[in-house]
């Protein structure tokens, strides 16, 4: 191979080598930011509960009694969202058996495998019982 030939074939190779990691690179960024994203949200969220209680003047009495009632609140409203679930997971089941009727096998496969790929970027499928962050 000559010289002009063999640059030419170095420079197409190095083409599609940076077409290549600008495409992973592009499709792993939003994952990655989302991951960055929720882990600075995490680090802050002690500090808005001081940010609030500074900007409300709150007493250390106050503070204690603010944080037991968003104690309390968090814990009712996680117990109401395990006890409405079953209902949701009925309400589901019933749409899903609907749509097995109307869809051809090959679409029923191709919607099921979109919404888990849906439910793996919102971080959240059935039978999720952790708390969401926010």
């Amino acid at each position: 191979m000559d010289r002009v030939s063999r640059n030419s074939w170095l420079v197409r190779a190095a083409a599609l080598a940076i077409f290549l990691l600008g495409f992973a690179a592009g499709a792993l960024a939003p994952a990655a930011y989302r991951a960055w994203s929720r882990g600075a949200a995490r680090q802050e969220r002690p500090d808005r509960f001081e940010q609030m209680s500074e900007r409300l003047k709150l007493t250390d009495e106050q503070k204690e009694q603010v944080r037991q009632i968003f104690g309390e609140t968090r814990t009712r409203l996680e117990a109401l969202r395990k006890e409405s679930e079953p209902r949701f997971e009925e309400i589901r089941g019933d749409a899903d058996a609907r749509l097995k009727q109307v869809l051809t096998p090959a679409q029923w496969e191709e919607f099921s495998k979109s919404r888990e790929e849906g439910r793996g970027r919102r971080g959240r499928g059935r039978g999720d019982d952790a708390p969401r962050e926010r």
